[in-house]
């Protein structure tokens, strides 16, 4: 850590959707601390609640169907991002805090040039000059890697491999050098060549530019290259905290030790025997249990586990927090 105040705290977030059935919350009583300079991971199943988490920080839910909870807080430069205004937003978006997202093709627009859509961040927050803007729009490409910057900044997103596109929108978001970059599942459509390729450009840049990355994914083998703290979470809940290396070597809850256990391991003979997996599937958020949430598909689950949900609380040897009536590494 290079200081000790956190560059963004997210405290009891809480997010719900209307649907036609009622309320259901996706994010339930979250908090978590980003701090200047560190990558922190958000992992978790499909469906967990780690892209709405990402997307209330940034507030890019749709307004007219989501809720922040009133309670909750998302506090970055002393502004409460959960319940500003649209204005402030806008001033913060894309200058302070950037988002990548999984689906380049989506998020570029097809109809116009890599260099507009550069210049568009750029006009927006900086005061650099046509000529300026354009000279950065170069600069930033050359900087993620992009061969013939010169050439490639008048080229439109289908001229460009899914690969290119990837490292564009890395250039759109570090175009004004943000102090947070959130990256949502910023590998998941590309080959594992070319993963790599973008999760070192990544680390780089973030060593280059202090830039603090919240990367959210499920994907444990990228969380272990480029990740220093993790968050699990698990139907809506953070339901365990810690270091890379914590996690990773003293899983504390049952479902992210099942988690790492289903991790492919090159070398590991497996004798025929199929790949550990985590038996049933995420309970419907608009059915939750009334108990721990993974006590259903949880092999050492007991009676409490499925009356009381637990807290997130400090483990009783290592003080690492973890939502679980039974922790795993007792002694």
């Amino acid at each position: 850590m290079t200081t000790p105040t956190p560059i963004l705290r997210v405290e009891n977030l809480t997010t719900s959707f209307r649907t036609d059935d009622g309320v259901v919350t996706a994010v339930d009583d979250v908090s978590f601390n980003v701090w200047p300079g560190e990558s922190l991971a958000i992992v978790g199943e499909s469906g967990c609640g780690k892209t709405v988490t990402s997307k209330s920080v940034m507030r890019l839910l749709p307004e007219y169907t989501s809720m922040i909870a009133p309670e909750s807080k998302i506090l970055f430069g002393g502004v409460d991002l959960a319940h500003a205004d649209e204005r402030t937003m806008r001033s913060i978006r894309g200058a302070k805090i950037a988002m990548i997202f999984q689906e380049p093709m989506t998020s570029l627009n097809p109809v116009f040039t890599v260099g507009w859509q550069l210049d568009e961040a750029l006009r927006y927050h900086t005061s650099l000059s046509r000529k300026g803007r354009r000279e950065r729009a170069i600069e930033m490409l050359r900087l993620v890697e992009i061969p013939n910057p010169e050439q490639r900044v008048d080229e439109y997103p289908h001229q460009l491999s899914g690969g290119m596109r990837q490292r564009v929108m890395i250039a759109i978001a570090l175009c004004c050098e943000p102090d947070i970059l959130v990256a949502d599942e910023p590998t998941t459509a590309l080959d594992v060549t070319i993963q790599a390729q973008i999760l070192h450009l990544m680390e780089d840049l973030k060593k280059k530019l202090n830039t603090a990355v919240m990367l959210i994914t499920h994907d444990l083998g990228v969380v272990a290259q480029v990740c220093d703290r993790v968050i699990v979470m698990y139907a809506g809940r953070v339901i365990e905290k810690g270091t890379v290396r914590e996690i990773f070597h003293s899983p504390q809850h049952p479902y992210t030790k099942a988690l790492l256990d289903s991790i492919p391991k090159a070398g590991r003979r497996e004798h025929g025997k199929r790949l550990p997996t985590i038996e049933g599937i995420v309970p419907s958020l608009d059915d939750l249990p009334e108990g721990c949430r993974f006590e259903a598909r949880c092999p050492l689950a007991e009676k409490r586990c499925a009356d009381e949900e637990p807290d997130i609380v400090p483990h009783a040897f290592t003080e690492r927090p973890v939502r679980c009536h039974f922790p795993l590494n007792q002694t």
